[in-house]
């Protein structure tokens, strides 16, 4: 695996709220020279590049208003700031804002605070862009959410409404749902009061955008294990409203009945996928493309990142898929990025998707701890 160590000092900050919060700052980032990026398949005219290193375990993707791209961790519990201070289109600063949380996959940026979302728990960091050397103590937005480990960990992200989005993912492989909460995505003010659910039957999703023309939701779903190869497929699913019901654990991919929990319900009583991705390619990430560097083919386009499968006998997914969408339906699906795996061989696993202001988009990758970014420049 590329996982290059980096040495940098840590200064303790302060501790608050059981949040550590450190200062490192990583300058003249240039390791990552050695990943296969000429494997990565993208079609003609596009260019993939290493935009950061030194971000281990990188998930979760948001911007500042300043330009500053906050990026969530995993099993490596920080939080960073990337930083590209001569725009030369290549961060060279990467500091740790924060350390040992659970799992904070989840980043999501308003009004000046940075949001980060734990397993159990939302932290609110304030004034970020002004303070990312000394970061100012992190509020707590809700402790309120499920914290159970299996599917635990959250993204997050801002409506269009102003609320913010969490999902709750099944504490488990298959099971009905512990609580009303669980296997949810759920709403809530920026200050955590007035929490909802927003859309149910729904077993891990870890990645949610809106469409820009309509300002309705769109998702990503991963099926169950244990199944086989190729079915339950992992979905990609469209709710325009509140009340939204799709079908797990009785019901996958629209059409197959859980074999323990699935003569309780018909698969007709729930809302089927727009798309079935496939049968474990993980999608998690994924953005509405709204830049204009790109041809004109792409926008509009969601782009989706597929972390890649575990639990299949030949891996799938480790690619960057794109889906055509009009009048709210699919109408295209196809590879946009592919070549993070060769084989059964594994070099890099996209995870969260980010347009920039140029148009370029920016991938993160857990797996080769860097972030890339893809361009586009006619011959």
């Amino acid at each position: 695996m590329f996982h290059p160590d980096h040495k940098g000092r840590g200064l303790p900050k302060t501790v608050k709220n059981g949040v550590f919060l450190f200062l490192v700052v990583f300058t003249n980032l240039s390791f990552a020279n050695d990943l296969p990026l000429d494997l990565v398949n993208l079609p003609p005219g596009f260019k993939i590049e290493v935009y950061a290193s030194g971000v281990a375990n990188a998930r979760g993707l948001a911007m500042g208003a300043k330009g500053t791209i906050f990026v969530g961790s995993y099993q490596e519990g920080k939080v960073y700031a990337v930083v590209d201070t001569d725009g030369n289109q290549k961060a060279d600063k990467v500091f740790v804002l924060a350390d040992k949380l659970i799992n904070p996959i989840g980043v999501a940026f308003r009004a000046g605070s940075l949001y980060v979302a734990e397993v159990g728990r939302i932290l609110r960091f304030d004034s970020i862009e002004e303070n990312l050397e000394h970061p100012l103590p992190p509020a707590i937005v809700t402790e309120q959410i499920p914290n159970d480990s299996w599917h635990g960990a959250k993204y997050i992200q801002f409506g269009p409404d102003g609320m913010l989005y969490v999902p709750v993912g099944a504490p488990c492989n298959v099971c009905e749902p512990p609580t009303p909460w669980h296997q949810t995505i759920l709403r809530m003010q920026p200050n955590g009061d007035e929490m909802e659910v927003f859309a149910t039957g729904i077993r891990n999703s870890v990645g949610f955008t809106w469409d820009p023309q309509t300002k309705e939701m769109w998702f990503t779903d991963n099926g169950r294990d244990n199944m086989g190869d190729d079915i339950p497929s992992d979905e990609l699913n469209h709710a325009p409203q509140k009340g939204m019901n799709f079908g797990f654990p009785y019901c996958h991919q629209g059409d197959i009945s859980d074999p323990t929990f699935g003569a309780k319900h018909s698969c007709s009583e729930f809302t089927p996928p727009a798309l079935n991705t496939g049968g474990h390619v993980a999608g998690l990430g994924l953005k509405f493309y709204t830049g204009s560097m790109f041809p004109e083919k792409y926008r509009g386009r969601i782009f989706l990142a597929q972390h890649g499968s575990w639990n299949r006998s030949r891996k799938i997914g480790y690619r960057i898929m794109t889906a055509e969408i009009k009048d709210n339906k699919v109408v295209g699906y196809e590879p946009f990025a592919q070549g993070f795996n060769v084989g059964d061989y594994v070099w890099g696993r996209p995870v969260d998707i980010l347009v920039m202001p140029d148009g370029a988009i920016l991938v993160s990758d857990d797996y080769a701890a860097v972030i890339y970014r893809i361009s586009y420049a006619s011959s």
